[in-house]
């Protein structure tokens, strides 16, 4: 009954935008309670009315996506604004997305574009490890995330879901670094050593900041928030000096055919802006500018500073098609 109402709502707002040509459609898998100040500022520099429309938790990772496919012969989105790179070259794909370049996209680092223009990233996280300090010191901490199939950590590392969210990218991240017969047999040990299957990154955030769980994979503006909750957490970028870690831009994308096509591109060279890029990193979420000469607020590191993880991401999502099986398996056994 909610995806109903969610997609006659959906209906009603981009019909409306057919009878008004000063606005641009939005359609965006990035929390609102981040996106939407960004969009709201975009409307009043430009006059632009923005209609966005929002995923869900009834719908997170498949409603934006599944509509946009559907929409494909008769586009009613203007822009794809999404949290991670897996939606944004799965549309490319297929044949959703047509090639455009910002203004600043010359300022983004390669690792994080498009080299077709499809999507261009801006303000990332990155996957990391938080850990309770309470339960673990400093020198008790793993360089690599290898080092958690150990013994000494049996019951003691956690993570959320591989078949949702971050945690399937990262996943699929691992099989294009390490091999399929590598990353398998690592998946296997850190089962076998006792590793809790959580619900999502937030539920790891949580059950680490409490004490339940001594250290878990997890996302940085998930660890972001702890901080400021005050919870006796750290965090760790782990293989510094071996795979790297796993940075996820927003990318945005914009739609082949779109009916407000000059606005979406307006909106499209704001978000990738240095303005854009500083909010989202004042913001609860602590994004990390990728952008030259963005300097967030004290604690948000800079992408210059990070190890990133050298994978071509559009490899990682067609890894990640093929390797669905066996997650599944790995998960019900």
């Amino acid at each position: 009954m909610k995806i109903m109402k969610w997609i006659l709502m959906a209906v009603l707002m981009v019909s409306s935008c057919s009878r008004d040509k000063n606005v641009v459609v939005v359609y965006t898998s990035e929390d609102q309670q981040f996106s939407q100040p960004v969009l709201k500022d975009f409307e009043k520099e430009t006059g632009i009315q923005v209609k966005a429309l929002y995923d869900t938790e009834e719908t997170k990772s498949t409603g934006i996506l599944n509509r946009l496919i559907a929409e494909k012969n008769n586009p009613q989105a203007d822009v794809f604004w999404s949290g991670d790179p897996m939606r944004s070259i799965l549309l490319k794909r297929k044949g959703i997305t047509a090639s455009y370049t910002p203004k600043n996209a010359q300022n983004i680092p390669k690792l994080f574009k498009d080299k077709e223009g499809h999507y261009t990233g801006f303000s990332a996280r990155v996957r990391a490890l938080i850990y309770n300090k309470n339960l673990l010191s400093k020198d008790q901490l793993p360089k690599s995330i290898l080092e958690l199939t150990d013994p000494k950590w049996k019951n003691k590392v956690a993570i959320a879901n591989p078949l949702f969210g971050t945690t399937s990218f990262h996943i699929a991240a691992l099989f294009i670094v390490m091999g399929d017969e590598k990353a398998k047999d690592y998946l296997l040990k850190l089962k076998a050593n006792g590793l809790h299957i959580l619900k999502s990154n937030g539920d790891v955030r949580r059950k680490v900041a409490s004490g339940q769980i001594p250290i878990g994979f997890t996302d940085s503006d998930d660890i972001n928030v702890a901080l400021l909750d005050h919870k006796s957490v750290g965090f760790i970028y782990p293989d510094e000096n071996g795979i790297g870690t796993l940075v996820m831009p927003n990318t945005v994308s914009l739609i082949k055919g779109s009916p407000n096509n000059q606005n979406a591109k307006l909106l499209i060279d704001y978000l990738i802006s240095k303005k854009v890029e500083l909010k989202l990193a004042q913001m609860e979420c602590a994004q990390i500018p990728l952008l030259a000469g963005v300097h967030g607020p004290k604690g948000v590191l800079s992408i210059q500073s990070i190890q990133s993880m050298k994978i071509d991401y559009e490899a990682a999502a067609i890894k990640l098609t093929e390797i669905l099986g066996f997650l599944k398996q790995w998960i019900e056994d």
